[in-house]
């Protein structure tokens, strides 16, 4: 039997002690995992053109021709952006001696290559004669020390989280440098490289370089602070970034559409209430959708028009008020029918193919029993009410015009009764115009802003001229999908008729949830974002593109504060408004309530009471003291002074003292 003995690593050998050095000890102590095992990523994948680091993928781009001329300030484009970019650049300073050696030579070899084609009776190459001219420049700068010479590198890494995004995301950074003459090419086969390069550690892999001036350099300083301030508009409120104004005339942008969002409390009215009174003074009209009553009180300052629109108010509006334009060149029966037809589908709900058919011939019998046909000529005539259509589907005999009948019953001769079943008797005359529909319950104030935006949006078309429309609390709109279509038909026709449209709302989900949001918000050149709760800040992240320091400014803004975004530049803004305007439109309740507190009797009596002239110093030491003996506040007794029997009023007098004790 042979006896075999293998010594195997795993098991404690007899009579073996185990030496464990204090550094062994000290480094098993601190664990397998460093710190850099735990900020590492999980894997790094290189591609031929592009890199993968955990979740994201990286692509690096570096420039290699530059244009002859520049601005100041042309990475701007680069540095605002709308998307996440890394952006490296690297300048060495180079010796003048040897540039002038290299320049002398460089010069010598084209006024040769000039002299030779002349000599061949050849056509001078004419960007050898600018890049001559150009040298001998450079050459004659250099020597005066008026200008130094640099190499210059300019390196951009496009970060993405899928590959489809990265290969889009790259393909507009090429467009936007392209079309300032900048030709970018991919670090292909050194993209671990180029990464590199554009990490904060300040190493040029790459060394990929252009020859500069001193000149050309200082035009590729980035860092410059967006500013609105123009020679013209109205006051916004400060740059938080420079403290600079932000002055701006919405009406100079592609379309004068702006929207409005924010938190309840974020300061939207305020900012919406500032601008109209500022646009006020420049003789822009103003008309406003309000289903608060928050414009009341400064309609009333500035001498303007309060409609309400309400059961119980004398207002009334027709929905079948015609435009009255024959020049147009436009249908204007067939669009009044298919506004009538999303304002219907608001009233009843979804309609059916043959129902919505039904109700088309009803509204087209309706006009013709007014004499209204698409003739022009004839759209001058009374239009029908609502009671005409009413009485033409119960004529139709038939069980579809019978159901629509009786879902426009409660507006004829039922609880509704009133409400658009008369005729218009309001003509926008004032330049500052609000309509309340505060009095409205919540179901009907859907029908109600769009029979307001239907009758504003005629008027607006009869007469040119500059106004700006608001509509708050647009979320309502949202709801249906008739009335949005017709506010995203505004935003898009406004600009035709000089008109700006402006949207507010602070329920950016509901308002963001559908396509027709995203839309209007599109067509708007001005977007103002004010605080935003923690639940909508990644929506509007997204449809926005904030940077993470954009979202992290609009959850901690302070009222008043937010993001300011006309058309391609956007600023940190903060609104300001003189005592005065702030009188007029603040909605804090705290400053409403501290104004309107009813004064007691007393305090009447106080301000009614003739102001006693107060002794001089003098008076009172020459004043002689009569002393009281026995004086204490024992000795103080009501008296009843008041002559009035209906108020009581006590004063104290002194009692004299009682005579002592023989």
């Amino acid at each position: 039997m042979v006896n075999l003995s293998i010594k195997l690593p795993f098991l404690k050998q007899k009579g073996v002690t185990e030496n464990t050095t204090p550094v062994q000890a000290q480094s098993f102590a601190k664990g397998l995992v460093s710190v850099k095992d735990i900020i590492a990523p999980p894997a790094v994948e290189i591609e031929f053109d592009h890199l993968k680091i955990g979740n994201f993928y990286y692509r690096t781009l570096f420039v290699a021709g530059y244009p002859r001329f520049v601005t100041a300030n042309w990475l701007s484009p680069l540095v605002s952006f709308n998307h996440t970019l890394d952006v490296s650049m690297f300048i060495y300073p180079q010796e003048s001696r040897e540039i002038l050696d290299n320049l002398r030579r460089k010069v010598g070899e084209m006024e040769a290559t000039i002299q030779s084609d002349i000599k061949r009776g050849k056509v001078i190459d004419p960007s050898v004669q600018v890049a001559l001219e150009d040298a001998l420049e450079l050459q004659q700068q250099l020597t005066k020390g008026a200008e130094k010479f640099f190499q210059f590198g300019l390196y951009v890494t496009v970060p993405a989280e899928t590959l489809e995004e990265l290969n889009h995301t790259a393909k507009q950074v090429e467009s936007t440098l392209s079309s300032l003459m900048i030709i970018t090419k991919p670090s292909s086969l050194q993209m671990e490289e180029g990464f590199k390069s554009t990490l904060p550690m300040g190493t040029d892999k790459l060394l990929i370089t252009r020859n500069m001036d001193t000149t050309s350099l200082g035009t590729t300083f980035p860092f410059t602070t967006s500013e609105l301030t123009a020679n013209e508009g109205i006051l916004y409120g400060i740059n938080e970034h420079n403290d600079s104004l932000v002055i701006f005339d919405r009406f100079t942008l592609e379309n004068a559409n702006s929207v409005v969002f924010g938190k309840s409390g974020g300061g939207k009215s305020y900012l919406v209430k500032l601008e109209v009174l500022r646009s006020i003074m420049f003789g822009t009209e103003v008309i406003i959708i309000d289903p608060e009553n928050e414009y009341q009180e400064m309609c009333k300052s500035v001498n303007g028009e309060y409609i309400t629109f309400s059961f119980n108010s004398s207002t009334k509006i027709n929905p079948f008020d015609l435009s009255q334009l024959t020049n147009s060149g436009e249908n204007e029966l067939g669009q009044k029918i298919l506004s009538l037809h999303g304002l219907f589908k608001v009233i009843m709900g979804n309609l059916s193919p043959s129902e919505d058919a039904v109700l088309d011939r009803a509204i087209i019998s309706a006009y013709k029993q007014k004499g209204i046909t698409p003739d022009p000529k004839t759209q001058n005539l009374e239009p029908p009410l609502m009671e005409d259509l009413y009485k033409t589907l119960l004529g139709m005999e038939d069980a579809v015009s019978k159901s629509l009948a009786d879902r426009l019953e409660k507006f004829i001769k039922g609880s509704l009764v009133g409400l658009i079943n008369q005729k218009s008797n309001i003509d926008i005359k004032n330049a500052f115009t609000v309509f309340s529909i505060r009095d409205l319950a919540d179901e009907l104030r859907p029908i109600a802003m769009y029979i307001l935006l239907d009758f504003i949006w005629t008027k607006i078309r009869r007469d040119l001229k500059k106004r700006i429309l608001i509509v708050d609390e647009a979320w309502y709109l949202m709801r249906y999908p008739d009335s949005a279509n017709f506010l995203n038909s505004i935003a898009k026709r406004a600009r035709k008729y000089y008109l700006g449209l402006t949207t507010i709302t602070q329920d950016v989900e509901d308002f963001l949830s559908v396509e027709v949001g995203k839309a209007i918000v599109q067509n708007s050149s001005i977007q103002m974002l004010l605080k935003q709760s923690a639940a909508a800040i990644d929506r509007v992240a997204e449809i926005f593109y904030l940077s993470e320091g954009e979202k992290h400014l609009l959850l901690s803004a302070d009222v008043g504060e937010g993001l300011f975004f006309a058309g391609p530049a956007h600023v940190s803004v903060r609104v300001i408004a003189s005592p005065e305007e702030h009188r007029l439109i603040t909605t804090n309740p705290m400053e409403i309530a501290a104004r309107t507190v009813p004064k007691t009797p007393a305090v009447d009596r106080e301000n009614n009471l003739p102001i006693q002239p107060q002794p001089t110093t003098q008076q009172i030491n020459q004043a002689p003291i009569n002393p009281q003996p026995n004086m204490s506040l024992g000795n103080i007794a009501p008296l009843n002074l008041n002559p009035n029997p209906n108020q009581s009023q006590v004063v104290f007098q002194p009692i004299p003292p009682k005579p002592q004790d023989k």
